[in-house]
Formats: structure tokens, sequence, C-alpha cells
């Protein structure tokens, strides 16, 4: 190990109490994009992503860097990829976000290299069904399914070394620059087809005492849990095996327990060489699915606590939303106070509306559709099956307008600046037609009025000061009205359409008249209104 030498390394912090990346010192919020699982494994195929990535406006990407290809053969390593990559990012004024695919991705062991897959006696097969190391998932599409035991200690090893070479190889390609400011290790943790694995050495754990310390922390922290593990550890026995002490979640929480075992000390052995910020990403469960049709012993929400304990080493839990309760799944993963941070979900029609959204409304510290490269065309609902997501959702029928997307994400680009000094308070609110007709937002002694003329409508209002605003409208009809019962009247001062150069406001048209009274948008619209409130 290189005790690291660098300064300003890429971190998590807060404003005003909400959790976001820091980068050189500063907040950096990421208007992102994931690419397909393959498409970073070439430079060549890379260039065109990275031409779109900056039609978009993004400001960074998330790109897979897998095992297999990283050490072809054990002990031996090839980081020319991952350094081409850190060059093409530079070249288009980009960050990157890379993600570990080693043992798992989509709780699988697609990405380990074939000397690990080859050699089944010393890099053990889960054991979904008893002695077998291969199954179909039968309540999963019959999906052909095995994965790498999360309770072999020469995989964990492997893994761990191998992701500790890689990022001592950032480290020393990157470690002035920060072109790379996050790391997701793994890809969708856990086990399908039953909740946990069950070999010999599985089964004789699970009948093994709890640990005494993780049964304590449970219980003590019972208040932030989902209420069916809050119900269960708390009916639960304080002492004795996997079973007494969590009852019907035992499974689920014995395979999370030791998943984020395993992940964590992966995430140690990368963090002595290079410390910046972990995620772990997670395939959702949704409404009424057991354990095992999702992977079991993910970092999903209800198995926070345990991967808390077990996995002190992560700082980021990112949720891939592809089901359609966008929101409630929002307000689910930042109600312990954690930053939202989504590095996948759809390009339909909602894409655009859900980054005004997560940006006003959430203060997300990452917002990425998966598949960037296809923004704009037809989202294949047997692709969203795939990933966990609800393929009936009628959202996957309209592709998201790569133009609107893109207008979207450069406006809000341009007002980063003044929203992320506004994160964690009450001066930056949004609203979306997703789920609503209309959105109130009262900012001091006024009230602004969204009525979305469209589903994917969306408007995000940040208070410059006391009588003045910017807001991004889209598919969006304006009021706005004085809440104050001694100054009743209201006037515009000003209402421009506009944009920013260099973070300076250049008005692009001066609105009154038959606008001003009006207040439709059809299309993305930066405005800035000063307004006066008078008896």
């Amino acid at each position: 190990m290189i005790k690291q030498k660098v300064n300003n390394i890429p971190r998590v912090g807060t404003i005003n109490g909400k959790q976001v990346l820091f980068v050189d010192g500063s907040p950096f919020v990421l208007l992102a994009g994931e690419v397909h699982n393959s498409s970073s494994s070439s430079l060549r195929y890379m260039q065109k992503i990275w031409e779109k990535a900056k039609s978009l406006h993004l400001n960074c990407l998330l790109l897979p860097v897998t095992w297999e290809l990283t050490e072809p053969k054990e002990g031996c390593f090839d980081f020319s990829l991952v350094h081409g990559l850190i060059d093409q990012a530079r070249q288009y004024g980009m960050k990157i976000v890379f993600l570990w695919f080693g043992a798992w991705k989509n709780a699988q062991c697609y990405y380990a290299p074939e000397w690990v897959k080859k050699d089944l006696n010393r890099f053990h097969r889960a054991e979904i069904v008893k002695g077998k190391g291969f199954i179909k998932l039968e309540n999963f599409y019959d999906m052909p399914y095995s994965s790498l035991s999360y309770l072999c200690e020469e995989t964990r090893q492997a893994d761990a070394y191998a992701f500790s070479r890689l990022m001592a190889a950032i480290r020393e390609k990157d470690q002035n620059e920060h072109t790379v400011v996050a790391i997701q290790i793994e890809n969708e943790t856990g086990v399908m087809g039953a909740t946990r694995e069950h070999s010999e050495t599985a089964d004789t754990l699970f009948s093994a005492p709890v640990p005494a310390d993780f049964a304590v922390y449970m219980r003590n922290n019972a208040h932030s849990m989902t209420s069916e593990i809050r119900e269960a550890v708390m009916n639960g026995k304080p002492a004795g095996n996997w079973s007494e002490v969590f009852g019907v979640a035992a499974e689920e929480i014995f395979s999370a327990y030791h998943i984020a075992s395993y992940v964590n000390t992966v995430s140690m052995a990368g963090k002595k060489e290079y410390n910046l910020p972990f995620a772990v990403n997670c395939w959702l469960n949704k409404p009424g699915d057991p354990a095992g049709i999702y992977p079991s012993g993910g970092p999903i929400s209800k198995m926070r606590e345990v991967w808390r304990f077990c996995a002190p080493q992560i700082d980021i839990y990112a949720p891939d939303i592809y089901l359609p309760n966008f929101q409630e799944i929002c307000d689910e993963y930042t109600r312990r106070g954690e930053a939202l941070f989504i590095p996948e979900c759809g390009t339909h029609q909602y894409a655009a509306s859900r980054a005004l959204l997560c940006v006003g409304k959430y203060h997300a510290a990452c917002y990425s559709p998966f598949g960037i490269e296809d923004m704009g065309l037809p989202f294949h609902a047997g692709q969203i099956a795939l990933f966990g997501g609800d393929a009936n959702d009628p959202a996957l029928k309209t592709p998201q307008d790569a133009d609107i997307y893109g207008k979207i994400i450069d406006l809000l680009g341009s007002l980063m600046p003044r929203i992320v000094s506004r994160y964690g308070t009450d001066k930056l609110q949004a609203g979306s037609g997703e789920t609503e007709q209309y959105s109130v937002f009262r900012m001091d002694a006024y009230e602004i009025q969204s009525r979305y003329l469209a589903p994917d409508g969306a408007c995000l209002v940040l208070q410059e000061n006391e009588n003045a605003f910017f807001l991004i409208a889209y598919h969006a009809m304006l009021s706005f009205r004085s809440l104050d019962d001694q100054k009743p009247g209201i006037d515009f001062l000003a209402l421009e359409e506009g944009h920013f150069e260099k973070n300076v406001w250049q008005m692009d048209r001066r609105l009154n008249g038959d606008e001003a009274v009006g207040n439709v948008y059809t299309s993305p619209t930066l405005l800035r209104v000063r307004l006066f409130a008078y008896a």
C-alpha cells in the first residue's frame, strides 16, 4: 500500500444538512448518465457516447469497469482501458463514476474473470438449491442463474485485491485532477431464487448464534427500520440463532449480513489505496414480492440497518428506480437523511421532469438515466423487466425527447451554482405533473402555483431574495399571489426569459402583456421574476 498524498479528494459532505459530493472543495451535483453494460469496454465505441453526453449537457458518465478485463489472468492487471476512459472524460470536460463489476452484476457473476469462473473448487458458487451451483429462476422468466457464494473467502479476497489494484491505478492517474469522483462497488448484489444460500456452510452458519453485537445493534436501531423489519426484530429473541432473533426476516437479514460484510472487505481494500466516495446500488423490491424475486440481501431500504452495521465504509446508498412509484421511492431513500443518488432510471417520457424534481424537491446528489446513449429511442419493455421494473408502466410507451432532456439539463447546469447554495432549505422547491395536476410553492410572502399541462410537466422554483425568483418551467402555466393580507395586490417588476453565460444572467426576452397574463410555457424555459406586493 502507498500512502495517499492527495489534497481535496472528492468526498461526501453536507450543505445545510443535505449530503452531496464535493469535488475540489466545492459541491458538485451529478447531472449524469449511465452507459449500457458493454459500452465502456471499448474506447473507440465510447467516442460517440461522449459526444452524445455533451449534446445532452451532462457533466458526468457512470461507466462499468469489469474484473474480467482488468485481471484477465490471476495477478496480471491491465488498466489501459481505465486510463483511456479518464483521458476521454478530460477531453470532453466531464467527470466519471466508475462501476466495479466484480463478483456481482445484477446478482450474478457475469463479469468474474474466466480463471475465477472455471475454478469451482476454489471459488464456490452460491447453492440456491443445495448441491447445485446453477439453476433456472422459475419465478423470473426461467432465467439461467448462477452467482458466486457470498460465503467464499477465496472469492472475497480475490475481489478485494483486484479492486485495490484498480483504486491504486486510479490514484496514480487521477490524484491531482479528480476526474473520477466516486466508485460504485459491485452492481445490484444479492441472491435470487431463494432468500439465502443453502450450502452446508450456509446452513451451519444460519443455525449458529447471531453475533451478539449485531443483535444489540439491530434492536437499538429499530426506530429507523421499515415497519416489517422493525416488527420482526422487536418480536424476536434478544439472542439465539438467526430464526430465533429475526423471525420471518431471518434469511434475508442473514444474506444481507454476509453480503454487506463481503462488500465492506472490498471497500476497505480500495480505500486504503484511494479514499474516494464509495456507493452501492440496489435492485428494488416491488411491493408484495418476496426476497429472491428481487436480489435477497442487497442494500435496499429495508436492509439499510444491516448494511450500516456491516459495511461502514460505504458512503452512498443508491436505488435503481425502474418502478412507476418514483416519488414514493425517493421519499423512502431520503427519509434517513441520506443523499438521493440515482445511478439508474428509465429514459422514458418522465426522465426530464424527474431531473427537475430530483434536484428541486429532493436536492439530489446524482440523477443518472440508464442507457444514456439511447436517450430518445424507444425503451423496450422486456429490458425493464430484466431490471426488476414494471413492464406495464405506461410511461414506457413514450421515450424521452432527447432535445427536451438536453435543454432541461442545460438549464439546471447553468443555474447550479445558485441551486446548490439552497440545498437543504425551502428556498428551492419543485413539483411535477406525474403525480399531481398542480403544485403550490410558498416562499416567504409569495405563493407560486404551477398547473401542469401534461403528465411530463414540471417546475422548479429558486428564491433569489425576498422578492425575486428563478424558475424552470416545462408544460406548465404559472400564477403568483401575495401571502401578505396587508398587501394583497401583486405586480411584476420584471418577468424575463433568459440564460446564464459564465454565471451572469442574460435576458433573451422581456415578457409583459399577454405573455405575462398567460404565463404558459410549453418548452423548457428559464425565467427570472421580480415581484411587488402592495395594498
